[in-house]
């Protein structure tokens, strides 16, 4: 057997990898970088600067450098050829590059995402996150586009490095895909670290030197000697050839199913192109569904279950539903703070709070949400639970090492599971 992996992110590498490993001869196609917007323009950049005080341009390259090789050592497999170049979808069975046709037995498309922008005037003075880590510079006053998870990491980073910064955010809420409570309680927490964040702010216009957005019919205006466009990305739809071959697709992304399977039979579609959640993770997930419907092997991947973070200053994390997306079902909550956590105060970082949402009824696990140190690590033993449907009885038999700042988890679940 024989496939075509159209993009050379950590889906399309991990997917190459992990194909390889199973005896599949597999093409990898890099139309940019290898190792894509998340090693090169992304988590691992802002992770660098978010363990830095000031810009260092060389450890985050050297970070870089560093992974990079590690992923030429892997496809470095005898099963996989690594092509440079953009792709065009021929058919079902072959793409050409740089004029040179090649054919699998199946494609998988995984050419993920580019930044989003607003079509405001003055848009294009704008810096993207791409645009933002090639600067060391650090602006007096940044004024960031956006409170998702890439604003409010760039929002975070900057504050630490010295700029006065300031979010706008079009929503009620910052995050407006997580929790409230969380959203609520982060807002909070960067406000107190000078951070101004105004929500609910339509952005009208952009100059030189401010940001204009209205606000319950008023107008006001931001001064900024640079400003972060963080509005989201967009599929790279690109041109891949889609319509010539019948591929459904939307400007949210390619239709797939949940075995991501796109409308044509023979080619997958994985990652950031087929919308949804935007995450390197989830691509490398989806990656190994594609693989497995390619291979006519079950797979019990839970995509139902996808761990959320941002690493800001404090780290937010998420699993399972939030408690708007519970909304008609019986809940029951439970709440627990970092303040009396014995490894938190030890540690000075006794800012934070966990929330553990579970079924009334039964007492399953349906999500757990975040606010504090290591939030980013701690979400992982919730994931597991609401994976495997566990239920606060289940959870709190579990034994959780003192002092550790996982305690905090298992003191939320007993609070929970103390209002059965």
């Amino acid at each position: 057997m024989k496939i075509i992996i159209i993009g050379a992110g950590p889906g399309g590498c991990d997917t190459a990898v992990e194909a390889a490993s199973r005896g599949i001869e597999t093409i990898l196609i890099n139309g940019g970088k290898l190792g894509g917007t998340c090693l090169n323009e992304g988590c691992i950049p802002t992770k660098t600067l978010c363990a830095l005080d000031s810009p260092d341009p060389g450890r985050k390259e050297a970070v870089i450098s560093r992974l990079h090789s590690g992923i030429e050592t892997l496809l470095r497999h005898k099963l996989i050829t690594t092509v440079n170049g953009k792709a065009r979808l021929l058919s079902p069975t072959s793409v050409e590059v740089e004029g040179v046709s090649y054919s699998a037995d199946a494609l998988i498309i995984a050419t993920g995402s580019v930044s989003a922008s607003l079509p405001v005037s003055g848009a294009e003075l704008a810096f993207d996150s791409s645009k933002m880590l090639e600067s060391d510079e650090v602006p007096s006053r940044l004024c960031v586009i956006g409170g998702g998870v890439i604003g409010l990491e760039f929002a975070s980073i900057y504050k630490r490095f010295g700029s006065e910064v300031t979010v706008l955010e079009y929503c009620p809420n910052i995050l407006p895909r997580f929790d409230t409570g969380l959203s609520k309680r982060l807002k909070a927490s960067l406000a107190r670290r000078g951070i101004k964040i105004e929500t609910s702010a339509e952005v009208t216009a952009i100059s030189e030197q401010s940001v204009s957005f209205t606000k319950k019919g008023a107008s006001f205006e931001v001064p900024a000697d640079r400003v972060l466009m963080a509005v989201g990305r967009r599929p790279a739809l690109g041109s891949l050839n889609l319509d010539k071959l019948g591929i459904a697709y939307t400007p949210k992304g390619i239709t797939v199913d949940s075995e991501m399977r796109t409308s044509v039979p023979g080619i997958y579609a994985i990652g950031d192109i087929t919308g949804g959640m935007m995450l390197a993770h989830t691509a490398t997930a989806q990656g190994r569904k594609a693989l497995d419907a390619i291979c006519g092997i079950p797979c019990t991947i839970d995509m139902e279950t996808v761990p959320s973070t941002v690493f800001t200053t404090p780290e937010a994390a998420s699993a399972g539903l939030s408690e708007e997306a519970c909304e008609g079902r019986e809940i029951i909550t439970g709440k627990a703070s970092y303040a009396a956590n014995g490894k938190a105060v030890a540690s000075a970082c006794d800012e934070g709070w966990c929330k553990v949402i579970a079924e009334a009824g039964t007492g399953r696990i349906l999500g757990v949400h975040i606010l504090g140190a290591h939030a980013a690590d701690l979400i992982h033993e919730a994931a597991v639970l609401i994976s495997l449907g566990a239920t606060l009885k289940q959870a709190c038999g579990i034994i959780h090492a003192h002092p550790t700042l996982s305690e905090v988890l298992a003191a939320a679940l007993r609070d929970c599971a103390s209002k059965l």
